[in-house]
Parts: C-alpha cells; structure tokens; sequence
C-alpha cells in the first residue's frame, strides 16, 4: 500500500497516511477536525526487490535447469573435440610438404 502525504489548510498540520490506491483521499483532518485536507504530490519511494523471484530463471524447474545444462555441455565438448582433430590434421599436413621439399631440393 502506498504512503500519501497530507497538510492541512487550517491548522497546517502534515501527516503521512496509508492507503489503497483505489481509496479516496481524506478529507477531515485528525488534529483539528476541519475538512480541508489536501493531499501532497510527492516524489514517491523506489521499489525494492528483495529475494529471489525477479527474474525469469529464478522460475525454472529443477528438471529444465538439469536439460539446459547437459545441452550446454555436449555441444561445448564437440567443439573442443573438432578443434583438437582439426588442428592435429593441420599439423600433419604441414610437416608432409616440408619435408617433401626437402626431399625434392636433395634430389635435384
């Protein structure tokens, strides 16, 4: 529930009230009883999330973390293995012509 602020006209008394949005403003004064209360247009408090809950994961059952995970993980693995074979296969080549260079520079 919202805090609204409060003065009144008469006897300049200000005060803070709680109240449902939906509610409508007070009009009688506590201190002095006259009707002429007027509600202040304040700034306003910021909302403060505290806790878990605010974001879209935080929602996620235990069973599609555990799928996303091992999704995660088997294409990661994949990669690292066709690196690892691509760059054994580079290496390979590059020392065949080498040393078929050498070898055709001796013979000639």
């Amino acid at each position: 529930m919202p805090t609204y602020e409060y003065v009144c006209e008469k006897c300049e008394h200000e005060f803070e009230q709680f109240q449902s949005i939906t509610a409508k403003a007070s009009r009688k004064c506590p201190k002095c009883g006259k009707m002429k209360l007027q509600r202040l247009i304040g700034a306003g408090a910021g909302i403060i999330f505290k806790g878990s809950g605010f974001y879209q994961t935080d929602y996620r059952s235990e069973s599609y973390k555990q799928a996303e995970k091992s999704a995660n993980k088997t294409p990661d693995q994949d990669t690292t293995k066709k690196k690892d074979e691509t760059k054994a296969k580079d290496s390979k080549t590059s020392e065949e012509p080498k040393t078929a260079a050498k070898d055709k520079k001796k013979s000639a």
